[in-house]
C-alpha cells in the first residue's frame, strides 16, 4: 500500500504563540471570523486563527447578502449595509405598493434604539426577503452584524482582553471597518484580501502580492502608461500591509493528519500514483470555454496510461458544458473517479492522499 508521510505538528505546552502569552494588554484570547459564505475566503481567517493558537476560542458570523431574485444580482456593487436598505424598500414596495407604511419603513432604515443597548436586538430578516440561510455544518451562522461584535468585544474587554476580528472578502470590508469605528480600543481588525481603498480603517491588511503587481518593473513594462493611474493599488504597501506569496489556509498538518485518516478507506485502495484534478470556473483571468476544456481532457487522455487512477472534483460555479462533458468521455473509465457534489467534500482527503494535484480555472 502506498504510505503518506506528514510532519508532525509544532508542540506547545499552551497551544498560544509566545506573542500573545507575554503582557496584559496585548494578550489576546477569543477571536471572531467574519466571512462571506465563500469557502475560499474563510478557510484564509480560519488558517490565520489557526496559526494564532485560537482555534477553540473563535466565532463566525457571516455577511449576509441579499440574492433573492434578478434585482440583487444587478446591485452586488453595492456595499452590502446599503444593499440591504435598498432590498428592503423594494420588498416593501413590491409586496404593498398601494399603501406604502412610509414611517415604518423610514424608522426601520434610520434605527431609533441605541445599537449598543442591551435592551436593543437586530432585527431579524424575514423569510421573504431573499436573504441566505445561515447555516454550516447543519448549525445556524450569527449575522455580521457590526454592532453586536463591537458590543461583544467591549463587555468582556476586562476580563478576555481585546478581540481579534479576522475578515476577508469584499463583502467583509465594511462590517470590519464598522467594529473598528465602534470599538477601536477593545478590537484588533484584520483585513484579508486588499480592500483597495481606506487602508487605515484596519490595523492590519493581509494582501496577496500580485496585487502590487503593478509595481513592479515588468508591470510598469506591459501596461500602457495611460492606465497606470487607473489601476489600483497605486501607492507601495506601509507597515500594517503584509503581502503574502499567495492565499492563506488551513491545511496544516494536523488537518492533513486527520483527513488522511477520514479518507483512508475511500482513497488509500486507489491506484497510485494518485492525480487530483479539480476543475473550477471561468473568471476575468481565465476566461476559459468548452475548447480549452477539450484542450484538458485530451492532456488527461494521454497520461491515464501511465497513471495509477485520477479524481475528478468540480466547483459548484463550473459550467455544465464543461462537466458534461468530462463526465461523458471520463466517467465509464476503470481508473477515473468523478465526485458527484454529494457528501463530504473530499477536498483535504485530497490534499493528504493525491500524489500531484493539477487546478483548472
Amino acid at each position: 500500500m502506498w504510505t503518506i508521510k506528514l510532519p508532525e505538528p509544532p508542540s506547545s505546552n499552551t497551544g498560544m504563540p509566545e506573542i500573545f502569552d507575554r503582557g496584559i494588554s496585548c494578550v489576546v484570547r477569543r477571536a471572531v471570523i467574519i466571512g462571506n459564505g465563500a469557502s475560499g475566503a474563510e478557510h484564509q481567517c480560519i488558517g490565520l486563527v489557526r496559526a494564532l493558537g485560537l482555534t477553540n476560542s473563535h466565532t463566525l458570523h457571516r455577511v449576509n447578502r441579499p440574492n433573492g431574485g434578478f434585482i440583487d444580482i444587478h446591485l452586488r456593487w453595492l456595499s452590502v449595509p446599503i444593499h440591504k436598505k435598498v432590498d428592503f424598500v423594494l420588498r416593501h414596495i413590491q409586496s404593498n405598493w398601494r399603501r406604502l407604511p412610509l414611517p415604518g419603513i423610514l424608522s426601520q432604515l434610520l434605527g431609533d434604539s441605541d445599537p449598543l443597548s442591551p435592551d436593543s436586538k437586530p432585527p431579524v430578516p424575514r423569510k421573504g426577503h431573499g436573504l441566505h440561510a445561515l447555516i454550516m455544518d447543519e448549525k445556524p451562522v450569527p449575522e455580521a452584524d457590526a454592532y453586536r461584535i463591537a458590543a461583544l468585544a467591549l463587555e468582556d474587554l476586562d476580563r478576555e482582553g481585546p478581540l481579534l476580528i479576522v475578515a476577508s472578502g469584499r463583502d467583509t470590508i465594511s462590517v470590519a471597518a464598522a467594529v473598528k469605528r465602534l470599538a477601536p480600543e477593545a478590537t484588533f481588525v484584520v483585513q484579508i484580501q486588499h480592500p483597495r481603498w481606506g487602508l487605515d480603517r484596519f490595523d492590519m491588511v493581509l494582501a496577496p502580492i500580485h496585487d502590487y503587481h503593478i509595481l513592479s518593473p515588468t508591470a510598469r513594462q506591459e501596461v500602457p502608461k495611460l492606465l497606470l493611474q487607473w489601476i489600483t493599488p497605486q501607492q507601495p504597501p506601509d507597515k500594517h500591509v503584509v503581502l503574502t506569496v499567495g492565499a492563506l489556509h488551513h491545511a496544516d498538518a494536523s488537518t492533513l493528519r486527520a483527513a488522511a485518516t477520514a479518507w483512508q478507506s475511500e482513497l488509500a485502495p486507489l491506484a497510485k500514483p494518485l492525480l487530483i484534478v479539480d476543475v473550477g470556473f471561468p473568471t476575468r483571468y481565465c476566461r476559459y470555454r468548452e475548447d480549452l476544456a477539450l484542450e484538458l481532457l485530451s492532456a488527461l487522455k494521454l497520461i491515464l496510461s501511465t497513471c495509477g487512477s485520477y479524481r475528478i472534483t468540480f466547483s459548484q460555479r463550473t459550467p455544465s458544458q464543461i462537466v458534461n462533458l468530462l463526465t461523458r468521455e471520463l466517467g465509464q473509465h476503470p481508473k477515473v473517479f468523478i465526485w458527484d457534489g454529494r457528501g463530504p467534500n473530499p477536498h483535504f482527503g485530497h490534499l493528504a492522499w493525491g500524489g500531484c494535484i493539477c487546478g483548472y480555472g
